[in-house]
């Protein structure tokens, strides 16, 4: 039997928000969707089995970590991601841009070679190029692949950004190249352009004239506010076509989502659920708890008593501040699995919101809380 082919349908539209779904060969996400970062082959403190019991549809992985640690010939010697981490959901890979910027103790640019840059595990060099990078999602046999491009610094040099945009436009061509066709499988370009609206608006127009299954915009969640951000997506989101997948890379906070969701995205991911869990911040309806402050230790409460996901209101606000406390694995576990469960709800309830046309007061509702 023949495989389904990507595709993308817009369902509705509340205003600037979107409803929609994404068909792969492994199953359907709707969207707005946020996807769990697993960034060595696993979604840190948690099994798949939970992870999908959370909502989740779709979780990403990293390129650059993969190659570095365990090397895609490795997993593809395991049959490909899937496979190797036990995951029958679609897989987002990234390109590895990013962390060449964020991670490499050294690093350079070379407009034919890609990226030239030292592994922050053991310093052993690497040459990640436009289709090295293509090369080794197919590998990995990721289901949306990204193309390589420049993740500049934040900065508020034009010329820089521009030059960074012209590189990125160049390597988004040859990404496409390196890819071919697989009708089963997405390729996205990444709109950069920093925080000018003229560069956002020509990175995008250049992508277009490549052609792409979505658009993702890069370069943010680098040290911009949070209205910066938005500014950048006020000024691009009526010019983003509207039979494609909007993916904002790398965001963020609920109320990052909340209000990018209002300005048409349909795709997020960030480390931030994960990572707060590991350290005692929990994201709830009512807001955010620091659960190692003492004044939990007497209190036998839910951590939040709205969660529907009542498996996970079994343990009381006093026993998880005992566990951070004592320094215990569950802890992590728990509250890790609590927060991705929290934005897999808030993720439905937008979902649902936009169904019924009521996502402005529901947005207005929940943008201060959260």
């Amino acid at each position: 039997m023949a495989l389904k082919d990507f595709a993308f349908k817009l369902l509705k539209k509340d205003k600037s928000a979107r409803l929609g779904i994404i068909e792969t060969h492994r199953g359907n996400i709707l969207t707005p969707a946020f996807m769990p970062v697993g960034t060595q082959a696993t979604v840190k403190a948690c099994t798949i089995d939970d992870i999908k019991k959370t909502g989740s549809q779709i979780i990403l992985s990293n390129t650059y970590h993969l190659m570095i640690r365990p090397g895609v010939e490795r997993i593809i010697s395991a049959g490909g991601l899937h496979q190797f981490m036990n995951c029958d959901l679609p897989i987002l890979t990234d390109s590895g841009g990013f962390q060449v910027m964020s991670l490499s103790k050294l690093n350079k640019i070379d407009r034919e070679k890609g990226a030239i840059f030292n592994s922050h595990v053991d310093g052993k060099k690497f040459y990640l190029s436009p289709e090295e990078s293509i090369r080794i999602q197919l590998g990995l046999n990721s289901d949306i692949v990204m193309i390589m491009d420049e993740c500049p610094k934040k900065t508020t040099d034009y010329d820089v950004i521009k030059k960074s945009m012209d590189l990125s436009l160049y390597w988004a061509e040859r990404s496409k190249k390196a890819f071919g066709i697989n009708p089963q499988k997405a390729l996205f370009g990444i709109i950069q352009g920093g925080l000018f609206n003229d560069l956002r608006i020509s990175s995008l127009k250049g992508l277009e004239n490549i052609g792409f299954d979505g658009y993702a915009l890069g370069g943010l969640a680098v040290g911009e506010t949070q209205q910066e951000m938005f500014d950048v997506l006020d000024n691009i989101k009526d010019y983003l076509p509207i039979n494609k997948p909007h993916y904002l890379m790398g965001v963020g906070t609920p109320s990052d989502i909340l209000g990018a969701v209002k300005r048409g995205i349909d795709m997020f991911d960030c480390v931030l659920p994960t990572r707060s869990g590991r350290t005692g911040l929990a994201f709830t309806w009512e807001g955010r708890i620091n659960i190692k402050n003492n004044k939990y230790q007497t209190d036998n409460s839910p951590l939040d008593p709205n969660c529907n996901n009542l498996n996970l209101n079994k343990y009381s606000k006093n026993y998880l501040n005992h566990l951070f406390n004592t320094n215990e694995i569950l802890a992590s576990m728990l509250l890790t699995l609590h927060n991705i469960n929290f934005y897999q709800e808030l993720m439905s309830s937008i979902r649902d919101h936009i169904k019924n046309g009521t996502f402005n007061e529901f947005h207005d509702k929940y943008v201060a809380i959260l």
